[in-house]
């Protein structure tokens, strides 16, 4: 079997793989970037004040994970990261639709951004051995922030499984307790959380190239796998059945094969997204329309 090679420099990209490769960072981009939007509109208003300083801090390094991805996008379509970030339509942008969505209450932020940060966790870590090396390498330094963030959610997430009795009057949801609000964000989450993983186009090109170590299929699967457990634990909604491998069309070296018992939302990756994108994108890229041209 001949090794895969390196690629150590943009400039270095063979000319099929360009395009697919600028998707892929376009989608990392975007995911964090928007989330990063609506991870920001928290501060001064979460529950509690270290919350206040926790949600501007991951908004802060969401949008700086953001901001690497851009600029090694940049550096193969030949425009800048800002560019990239405000000077598209909102059909040119590739995230989920998990992420676009409002910032809604408390325990629908929590039930987001867990589902997005163990989705994040295994994304990353299939990346760190690409053979693309600008992206390895971001992936490597993002990884040491992200750690962080999987634990503060993963902690606010067996909080409010586990607390009852309680209101919530700040988002005027009166006599429901913490687990119900959060069961109630999941179920309407995970239609959309499954589209994380919605495959790239050209992905086949990316997994020849060893530019992407697994497809999203098979990240998908192993991400499942991963957080089973804890929504059991948890008596959180687990939308899915196992079957075993090989009985189905999907086949992947994975204890079981999850396939939904719920209809998934696909369409971020094409650039389809929901109402409340189209809200932020005209807040969020206002003063750059007013002149694209400016320097700052």
């Amino acid at each position: 079997m001949n090794e895969i090679a390196m690629i150590a420099t943009p400039q270095a990209i063979p000319p099929t793989l360009r395009q697919p490769l600028a998707r892929l960072l376009l989608s990392l981009a975007d995911d964090e970037f928007i989330l990063g939007y609506w991870d920001s509109e928290w501060t001064g208003v979460a529950p509690i004040l270290e919350e206040d300083v926790a949600c501007s801090s991951i908004a802060q390094d969401e949008i700086g994970h953001a901001r690497l991805f851009y600029e090694e996008a940049a550096a193969i379509i030949g425009i800048t990261a800002d560019q990239l970030a405000y000077g598209r339509q909102p059909a040119e942008y590739r995230q989920a639709q998990l992420v676009e969505r409002n910032r809604g209450n408390w325990a629908f932020t929590i039930a987001r951004q867990y589902l997005y940060d163990t989705a994040d966790n295994v994304r990353l870590k299939s990346l760190k051995d690409s053979t693309y090396l600008p992206l390895a390498q971001d992936v490597s330094k993002i990884q040491r922030e992200e750690v962080y963030h999987l634990m503060h959610t993963a902690t606010w997430l067996d909080r409010l499984a586990n607390i009852h009795g309680t209101s919530n009057t700040t988002d005027n949801t009166t006599n429901d307790t913490a687990h119900t609000l959060l069961t109630e964000a999941l179920d309407s989450l995970w239609p959309d959380a499954i589209g994380l993983f919605e495959p790239f186009e050209d992905e086949e090109l990316l997994l020849e190239a060893g530019i992407l170590s697994r497809s999203s299929k098979q990240l998908e699967q192993e991400w499942l796998e991963s957080i089973e457990a804890i929504f059991d634990r948890e008596h959180l909604p687990f939308p899915f059945i196992e079957v075993a491998p090989g009985s189905g069309t999907i086949q992947q070296a994975v204890s079981y094969v999850y396939q939904p018992t719920i209809q998934p939302r696909y369409g971020g990756r094409q650039g389809l997204h929901v109402q409340d994108f189209m809200e932020l994108w005209e807040q969020m890229t206002m003063v750059y329309r007013l002149d694209p041209q400016a320097q700052w």
